[in-house]
């Protein structure tokens, strides 16, 4: 059974690789807003905060990314991302116009390799091709400790438990 989360309450099926808690988070390399290529997944030694999103030009998408840029900010031993199919371009002007520092916005545009390895390619739908709504948290030794499928694309994710998770891995 395909996996789906909502779209204004209907279902819109997932395609790609479903990674899960206690997985190994699949190494990707990504463009950021420079167009230096930067890894995540895997083994860091730093815990990760990726944050899987539709697109930075929508409101809700970019409330998420400015609550991360400051929530997280904070936390130690921890990388935070941001990923959507964003052109890097526009993603280093939602960074310049919304004051983004304490994060990467990274372009998953070229090949849609980290929405089909993590699971969260929109198959079907208005938004086929773009991202779903995700959070991982991924420990230093590169498992997957936290996961929210946000289960209605036009909802914010839950931040508390989010960045709970992230500061717990952070610390071990």
């Amino acid at each position: 059974m395909p996996v789906t989360t909502k779209l204004k309450g209907n279902d819109v099926a997932l395609a790609g690789n479903q990674v899960n808690v206690g997985d190994n988070a699949p190494v990707v390399t990504l463009p950021n807003t420079d167009l230096q290529e930067i890894t995540i997944g895997g083994a860091q030694g730093v815990a990760q905060l990726i944050i899987a999103v539709p697109s930075l030009d929508t409101p809700v998408c970019a409330t998420e990314t400015r609550k991360f840029n400051e929530k997280a900010a904070a936390v130690e031993n921890g990388a935070v991302c941001v990923v959507s199919m964003d052109l890097p371009f526009a993603g280093k002007r939602f960074c310049s116009t919304e004051g983004i520092e304490n994060l990467q916005v990274l372009s998953d545009y070229r090949d849609k390799c980290f929405s089909t390895m993590y699971g969260t390619l929109i198959a079907e739908g208005a938004l086929r091709g773009l991202s779903a709504r995700a959070i991982f948290v991924v420990g230093k030794d590169g498992k997957v400790v936290y996961k929210e499928l946000v289960p209605e694309i036009t909802q914010e994710p839950d931040y508390d438990s989010a960045l709970e998770a992230f500061k717990k891995a952070a610390a071990e």
